[in-house]
Formats: structure tokens, sequence, C-alpha cells
């Protein structure tokens, strides 16, 4: 399998610090990936890390390359709830390019945004 992962680095996950939030997911993921023997793919080549962490920017290289992939990765529907409420249009897109979605953490957690 082939897929993509993001992780939100401005979001604060059950009252931890970002850096926190962010190691959450990370650490959530990577054994995720591993266990599933997940190909993770990187579109761009400029790239600096493996991961996304802005969806305008996976949706433009999506679009760009033109690859569909198996599966986009993410910790839970509360990171990309920001990006699916304000550009619903836009997830819809980003979302068709892979078979499916994956969420390591289903349950709804409690958020603290960070601007």
């Amino acid at each position: 399998m082939k897929g993509i992962y993001f992780i939100n680095d401005r979001i604060s996950l059950n009252g931890l610090s970002k850096e926190e939030s962010f190691k959450l997911q990370e650490q959530s993921i990577l054994p995720y990936i591993q266990q599933h023997k997940i190909e993770v793919v990187k579109l761009n080549p400029y790239q600096l890390y493996d991961y996304y962490t802005i969806p305008h920017a996976l949706l433009h290289d999506l679009k760009k390359h033109r690859n569909y992939l198996d599966c986009l990765i993410h910790y839970s529907p509360i990171v990309m709830e920001d990006f699916i409420n304000t550009y619903p249009a836009r997830w819809f897109i980003l979302k068709s390019f892979f078979k499916e979605v994956i969420t390591i953490e289903e349950k709804e957690l409690p958020v603290k945004y960070i601007v």
C-alpha cells in the first residue's frame, strides 16, 4: 500500500502544547504505518519531511502529479476539522485522490486552536 500522512502542527490536543500534540500525532501514526506496511510517498522532491502539515500543499501536489494513492492517514477527525469546514469542496477533491482516509484515533478529542 502507498500512502501519505498528515500531521497538524498548529493544533493543541487534550490540553497538550503544540509540540506535544505534534509528537502524539507522530507517535500514533508511525507505528500504524509500519504495522500495515504502508509505503510513504513523497510527491514533492523539495519537500523536507515525509508528512504534510498543510492540506492546501498536499492538494496542490496531488493535482500537479496526478497521483492516486491507497490511503491518507491522519490522527483524528479534529486535526482536519478546520480545513473540512472551511473548504468542503477542496476536502472532497483531496480525499478523492485516495482509496481510503484512515483515522488513527476515532473518538472526538477536546481541542484548543493556537494561532
